[in-house]
């Protein structure tokens, strides 16, 4: 294969930063080359195997974090929120799908974002977009918004904080289903769904003590969970920077991260991102949106995983949940046909984005809700299967999407809205999602 890890220098290339030193950016993607991998080789295959099985309905995927990490965000305690709630949810899961999960964080590493235009306006102002903390800093300041190649230094040293911590909580025992009193967060206690969900934690250990009780032994493969990291392959820099070969594995490895994925703005076939994604040995997705054809989806399968190996391709589609069923049947029913192995994860956030009354960016749980719904029903009519979901999502008690148990309200958003790019489902929404897959599941 006539590939290497900055081939796709000679494609054209979008959603990249203009930097104005470009010695200084060659010498801290020289340091990044030189830094240790954040995953392992052999992480990587595991997931893959573990995806090839989603994609055989044997197991289903949960993928969820934040839209965009932010360095001042790698703190102790939300970290182990994010964990919290993906642990929650996946009990959720296991519990109601009667299948193990395979989690997947979008964070250590979510910290570029695609912008729509290269600059922003304010008040006469006009300055470089706020393109993630991998590039430059949110305020609206020229200082502030001078692409900085020095992030990706930094970004890679919170990357590694954020794995090391989550690894020592799950080594640790954090994860240990028999403690999941452990996962408890503080503010969700009086919570509507509190009480269903304890109902599910007593019937999962009423179920572990009486298979214990047969073994007369401990499960220990219970005590602790498999957990996985993702981002959006955006800033090919800091990719290609964290891509090497291994000892002992064919192909080359992106090790800066488990699952990395290729958004909407960036899947041109011609384009850097394919080129660079097509060249690496993990698992790949890309987003698949309202404007893309069969035709599109299918070429993209073929360049990215021409040998069709299982578990190589993810294919997300986030359409919007009045559009899903106009555009998702065809799709589906091409790379059936085409006989593409691929695991169908559902991102029924990015299609359902829309500008409440105050001008801040929210999502509808009910349209959240409602494209997962339509997801499930659209498969089962095509003869598919979808093997997980995609998600932005949060273990704060943040007020950024509408809806839900409390029924927020735009009113409500201005109580606690966070995010600096995309609305999150809080914790309550989150876990009141998860029952939704569960019911969608069965019907």
């Amino acid at each position: 294969m006539t590939w290497t890890p900055d081939s796709w220098q000679t494609k054209p290339v979008v959603q990249q930063p203009t930097y104005p030193d470009r010695a200084a950016l060659d010498a801290a993607v020289g340091t990044l080359k030189g830094l240790p991998p954040l995953v392992t080789s052999w992480e990587v295959n595991r997931l893959k195997s573990e995806f090839a099985a989603a994609s055989r309905g044997e197991r289903f995927v949960l993928q969820g974090g934040d839209c965009a990490e932010s360095f001042a965000d790698c703190r102790s305690d939300l970290i182990t929120n994010r964990l919290k709630v993906l642990l929650q949810m996946s009990l959720v899961l296991t519990h109601g799908l009667k299948k193990r999960v395979t989690r997947v964080g979008r964070f250590a590493g979510q910290y570029a974002k695609p912008r729509s235009t290269d600059t922003e306006t304010k008040n006469g102002v006009t300055l470089p977009s706020y393109r993630g903390d991998l590039v430059n800093a949110p305020e609206f300041t020229a200082e502030a918004r001078i692409p900085d190649p020095q992030r990706l230094l930094e970004a890679h040293s919170r990357s590694a904080m954020t794995i090391n911590f989550v690894r020592g909580l799950i080594d640790g025992g954090f994860a240990d289903l028999h403690h999941p009193e452990y996962w408890d967060l503080d503010w969700v206690q009086h919570a509507p769904l509190a009480a269903q969900y304890q109902a599910t934690v007593d019937a999962i250990g009423d179920s572990l003590r009486f298979m214990e009780t047969l073994a007369g032994q401990s499960l220990a493969d219970l005590q602790r969970v498999d957990f996985y990291t993702s981002h959006e392959a955006l800033l090919l820099w800091a990719e290609q920077a964290q891509t090497r070969q291994v000892p002992r594995q064919p192909g080359w490895f992106n090790l800066s991260t488990h699952f990395p994925w290729i958004g909407l703005r960036t899947a041109a076939l011609d384009g850097a991102h394919v080129e660079y994604c097509r060249g690496i040995a993990n698992p790949v997705g890309v987003k698949v949106g309202p404007t893309m054809g069969a035709d599109w989806v299918l070429a993209l399968c073929e360049a990215i995983n021409p040998q069709r190996e299982e578990g190589k391709m993810v294919l997300i589609h986030r359409m919007g949940v009045g559009k899903i069923a106009a555009h998702l049947p065809a799709v589906i029913e091409a790379v059936n046909k085409s006989g593409h192995p691929v695991l169908w994860l559902a991102d029924p956030m990015h299609g359902n984005t829309q500008t409440a009354g105050n001008g801040l960016k929210t999502r509808a749980f009910d349209d959240v809700a409602g494209e997962l719904q339509q997801s499930f029903r659209i498969h089962r009519e095509c003869g598919s299967r979808l093997g997980g979901v995609h998600l932005e999502l949060t273990g704060e008690d943040v007020t950024e999407c509408t809806g839900g148990a409390r029924k927020l309200t735009e009113t409500d958003l201005e109580r606690a809205y966070k995010s600096s790019v995309d609305p999150r489902l809080n914790y309550e929404q989150a876990l009141e999602l998860a029952l939704k897959i569960v019911d969608s599941a069965a019907h």
